[in-house]
């Protein structure tokens, strides 16, 4: 998961790696417009929960002339340097693989260098989303249609659901890295159960399965203010699921604010309403031209209430695991205390005395 905001611009390179200092200045020596390449401005973009991530800028040779803050006179990349530990999340090489096709469909930016510890990416000149713009119509009906685009990508792969191997996988890892009092908190020992459950319930041959983003939250979104196209960013955890699963993690991230003093603190009653919802997946939907009636449009939007369920127990596993492998200045058991909170909350609420 990544939030990205802009933080203070800090000095010279040394939180850069060596290898990526040598990218970066080999592309701006190539760019002759770059007044020099050895003067650069660091900028770490605040709110990452995975990454550390930072915008390199040179003033070019007409900006210097002009003035460093003239506009459109300045080159910029993106270094991403990649969490440690995080590799029980997801394969760093498959994600890579998929951020190359993604740049082939023209979605999302294009990788610009690699290095051991992280990549170089192109520089989007676009707006990342904040927490209320999930709620402006507007926006939101951009990300609706942009999301049934992005669950048609021919990526290559099995077209199967991997939500299950991961919620397993990720299960065996927390249970390894936490204390028998944190295991015992979360209820671990029965989470295996509650997995199959979720499974067997939600498991059919009807549903859509899509390549889905699995973590569309605001800081993965961009928006070009002047063309207002969107594009989502950041595929760490990207695979083919059921697409309702993916617009179901998109509304509870509507709970989230990962920009304010407390970011581990979600507050649920943000969750879209039933208007909201509605509004979002007949946007979905109608985007490709279809036109479904009432009760397939019903369908989707009960099975979606149903894999917010799943969505709880990835991201609380996410945060448990987390706590122990990430740095990052982030309150990730309380973030996975609440997500656990919600699931038993909702799963009366949804599935009756299961």
């Amino acid at each position: 998961m990544v939030a990205v905001g802009i933080g203070d611009a800090i000095e010279g390179v040394d939180r850069i790696p060596k290898e990526a200092r040598r990218i970066i200045h080999d592309l701006a020596s190539e760019w002759g417009d770059v007044a020099d390449a050895k003067t650069l401005e660091v900028t770490q973009l605040k709110g990452a929960m995975t990454n550390e991530v930072y915008q390199i800028t040179w003033p070019t040779a007409a900006g210097h002339a002009r003035g460093k803050g003239s506009p459109g006179t300045r080159r910029k990349v993106l270094v991403r340097i990649y969490g440690e530990g995080v590799d029980v999340f997801f394969d760093r090489e498959s994600e890579i693989r998929t951020f190359e096709c993604m740049s082939r469909h023209g979605q999302g930016p294009r990788l610009l260098g690699r290095f051991a510890s992280g990549r170089v990416e192109e520089f989007i000149n676009a707006r990342t989303l904040s927490a209320a713009d999930l709620r402006d119509p507007e926006i939101s009906a951009l990300i609706a249609a942009k999301l049934r685009e992005f669950h048609n990508l021919d990526m290559p792969g099995p077209k199967t659901v991997f939500l299950w191997d991961r919620l397993r996988n990720w299960l065996k890892a927390a249970v390894n890295l936490c204390s028998p009092g944190e295991a015992e908190e979360f209820f671990l020992g029965n989470m295996e159960e509650e997995i199959n459950l979720l499974e067997s319930t939600l498991s059919g041959k009807d549903q859509r399965i899509g390549f889905c983003h699995n973590d569309l939250q605001y800081g993965n979104i961009m928006i070009d203010e002047e063309t207002r196209q969107v594009t989502i960013i950041d595929y760490e955890y990207a695979s083919f699921n059921p697409i309702a699963f993916d617009i179901a993690n998109h509304f509870c991230e509507m709970a989230a604010d990962y920009h304010t003093d407390t970011p581990h603190i979600l507050d649920f009653s943000k969750y879209p309403d039933i208007q909201e919802r509605t509004r979002f997946v007949q946007i979905y939907l109608n985007s490709s031209g279809e036109r479904p009636n009432d009760v397939e449009l019903e369908k989707l939007l009960q099975s979606i209430e149903k894999y917010a369920l799943a969505s709880h127990l990835v991201w609380g596993l996410w945060g448990i695991i987390s706590e122990h492998v990430n740095e990052i200045d982030f309150d990730y058991v309380e973030y996975a205390r609440q997500r656990f909170q919600q699931y038993w909350l909702k799963k009366p609420v949804i599935f009756g005395s299961k």
